[in-house]
């Protein structure tokens, strides 16, 4: 019996093993599918190029403002103070002291650059991925409220409440994520922005009104995540909460809400997830996001395979990440 039950381990770890085996065996020959397929085209792979576009240098200028005469150059460490004296009064510069274009007793022009130096900067891929998890961060954080919000009105006794979560919920879900997008930022945006002007008060930017444009749409979803998640729970358990002297609201609160959490957990993981993928729309009213900083990197530099590759990569990390942080607060929920 014993020999029996090792045997069907060592099978079974065999099988698991080889099924593994071809798995990779699959990924491998698409990497070499699509590497034959370059070849074909004679495609000049240049990844040696990607990282300037996620950090760079840049060559730092400073200028004068005034035409005049270097009148000293005091070095102190890493800096320099350079004075410049002329006809319209006097300048002090503070400057790195590791490249001076300037001594002393010269005569400069405005304009005429003084010191240079070198300073680390985020380059526009690093930015369009800042953008993106931005606007989805708001979005989710957004949409998780207006969702709470209309669940609970959509399972309200009170008509107004009820048929108001109604109608939210079938006119966002009954139309495109894009045109969606195109009302709030060309439609909207502009009666809005027309009137803070005329109050002489500030813009709202293309990407605020591209954060609400993703939170309306993502809390249409969360609203019947969160109805379906309440009315999961058994009545018997408002029924019991209120037979203790709870109000309604301590009920949804301490009693149904914290149990609809559990379950509509993965629902909304999956919802975030798309949203993520949902937020590269955001191109369209000129928001550099992701996908847009992409594009514009494309048109640029023609390296379409590595950066389109790149930007799939990034999505996955985030998509990725965001699904390890959902099963992280489940086990934590279910303990």
């Amino acid at each position: 019996m014993q020999l029996s039950s090792n045997l069907q381990r060592f099978h079974n770890r065999t099988t698991y093993y080889c099924w593994v085996g071809v798995f990779f065996l699959l990924i491998g020959g698409f990497i070499a599918l699509l590497y034959i397929a370059t070849l074909q085209i004679d495609y000049l792979w240049a990844w040696y190029r990607i990282p300037q576009y996620f950090v760079y240098q840049e060559n730092i200028e400073i200028r004068a403002e005034i035409e005049g005469e270097v009148e000293t150059i005091t070095m102190n460490g890493d800096q320099a103070v350079v004075v410049v004296v002329g006809s319209d009064g006097q300048e002090t510069y503070t400057v790195p002291s590791e490249d001076i274009r300037v001594d002393e007793g010269d005569m400069i022009y405005a304009g005429d650059v003084l010191a240079t130096y070198k300073e680390w900067r985020p380059g526009i891929l690093l930015q369009g991925l800042g953008t993106t998890l931005k606007a989805s961060v708001y979005a989710i954080v957004f949409g998780i409220v207006l969702g709470l919000i209309g669940g609970i009105a959509r399972i309200s006794p009170n008509p107004a409440l009820k048929w108001s979560a109604i109608t939210y919920i079938e006119i966002v879900r009954g139309s495109p994520l894009l045109v969606q997008l195109l009302i709030w930022y060309f439609v909207i945006g502009t009666m809005v922005n027309t009137i803070l002007a005329n109050y002489k008060l500030g813009q709202i930017s293309a990407m605020g009104y591209g954060i609400a444009a993703l939170s309306f749409f993502v809390g249409a979803y969360v609203t019947e995540i969160v109805r379906a998640g309440i009315q999961s729970i058994h009545r018997g358990q408002i029924e019991a909460s209120r037979s203790l002297g709870m109000s309604y609201a301590q009920s949804m609160r301490y009693v149904i809400l914290p149990q609809a959490m559990r379950r509509i957990l993965p629902p909304l993981a999956g919802q975030f997830i798309s949203l993520i993928k949902d937020s590269s729309l955001l191109g369209v009213i000129a928001v550099r996001e992701l996908t847009k900083a992409t594009r514009e990197v494309v048109t640029t530099s023609l390296q379409a395979f590595e950066l389109y590759f790149v930007c799939a990569i990034l999505y996955l990390v985030l998509t990725f990440t965001l699904s390890m942080l959902t099963q992280y607060l489940e086990r934590r929920l279910a303990s």
